[in-house]
């Protein structure tokens, strides 16, 4: 196969799952449609090597990894994060909480490694599956380097029903109390995920428009994520690179080195997200269907048991910080999808109940905010940090 036709072969089938997610309002993932396509295709004509063929696996994911992760700190605003901190307590506990019931009884029911390799990846974020998947597989343990990659690719089946539940009884709650009169429709503070405010401790001056190019904006990421990577490994990686990485991206933004989402500044974030995206179903080339049979228990009874501790502890955090259960619950789970399944079910939610087009404005102004603010926080930040940890218990 040449170069030029495995990148085709790779991109329809990425393209394929876009198309049916959309076409079912995000209710059957895009990675669980194209997780399917690849699997079917490595059992039958397609070639082991495909992603490597295709020139999007390693080491080009691997650089990808670097720049993503470090971009994504520069999507942190401290100052946003801060006005936002009951939202985010919340995510965070529901992360604890998962963390929590995987590690005491998933281990007593599936055992220490089993849960090292899923729990990371049910937390939310891409990075996460790559970077416990790596770990595992360079063990020789590859029936839990899939684990990893297949967790990521089904979780979003436990979210999606759940959190359209959930954001359905809060949105009739909240409706009750807007046609009572005891809720007016005032818009909360936002958290503008598109567009942080400039930071308060840059000391950097702003580039000049002429000098804002894409290479220009690829060197300084990169020279960012170096520093980074440079750090970690002369620390013996006491903290892991990507978190280090992550980091780096927040003070480099904070102090005005980085701009606001460079990657997205510089046109080139879709083409590395593809490269991780593609690199991640590599790794299903070597799942063969008794490796599948054999991880289904533990992947279920994981999901399972983490979501539960999820639902616990978001649930009591949130009630103390003045949220309902539903809403906290709905909160913590979008570390199971992220951006933009977390829009979506908010806005059918907010269609399905609502009687009038003032009805529908005021429950999105109340719930949409926190899920974006969930989404982010768990997705963007905490699954990174968990998979760090986690890597140091192997």
């Amino acid at each position: 196969m040449s170069i030029i036709m495995a990148f085709c072969v790779v991109l329809v089938v990425l393209a394929i799952g876009d198309v049916i997610s959309a076409k079912t309002k995000a209710f059957i993932p895009s990675v669980f449609v194209s997780a399917i396509l690849f699997l079917i295709g490595f059992w039958t004509f397609l070639p082991q090597d495909l992603i490597d063929i295709s020139s999007l696996g390693m080491p080009f994911a691997l650089l990808a990894m670097y720049l993503l992760i470090t971009h994504m700190g520069t999507m942190m605003s401290v100052s946003e994060l801060i006005s936002q901190w009951k939202t985010i307590t919340i995510a965070f506990m529901g992360l604890v909480g998962m963390c929590a019931g995987t590690m005491t009884i998933g281990t007593l029911l599936f055992g220490w490694d089993a849960v090292v390799a899923g729990t990371p990846p049910l937390t939310g974020g891409i990075v996460a599956a790559i970077m416990m998947s790596d770990a595992f597989a360079a063990k020789g343990m590859q029936d839990l380097a899939v684990l990893a990659i297949v967790m990521y690719v089904m979780q979003g089946f436990a979210g999606y029903p759940l959190t359209a539940l959930c954001l359905k009884k809060e949105g009739k709650r909240l409706l009750s109390l807007y046609r009572s009169g005891e809720m007016v429709a005032a818009k909360p503070k936002d958290f503008n995920v598109d567009t942080p405010k400039k930071s308060k401790y840059s000391i950097f001056p702003p580039l000049p428009e002429k000098y804002r190019t894409t290479y220009m904006y690829l060197a300084k990421l990169g020279l960012v994520a170096w520093a980074a990577v440079s750090f970690a490994a002369a620390t013996n990686e006491v903290v892991s690179r990507y978190v280090v990485c992550l980091i780096f991206g927040v003070i480099a933004s904070e102090i005005g080195f980085l701009e606001r989402k460079p990657l997205n500044e510089s046109n080139s974030f879709g083409w590395l997200m593809t490269s991780l995206m593609a690199y991640v179903f590599a790794q299903l080339a070597k799942a063969t269907p008794a490796m599948l049979v054999e991880i289904f228990i533990p992947l279920l009874g994981i999901i399972i048991i983490g979501v539960a501790g999820m639902a616990l502890f978001s649930t009591v955090i949130g009630k103390k910080l003045g949220y309902s259960k539903e809403m906290a619950f709905s909160v913590a789970l979008t570390a199971l999808y992220g951006f933009p399944p977390n829009y979506i079910l908010t806005d059918e939610a907010s269609k399905a109940l609502a009687e009038t087009p003032e009805e529908k404005e005021f429950l999105i102004d109340q719930m949409l905010p926190k899920m974006l603010v969930g989404g982010f926080t768990t997705v963007t930040i905490a699954s990174v940090i968990i998979a760090g940890v986690f890597i140091k218990f192997l």
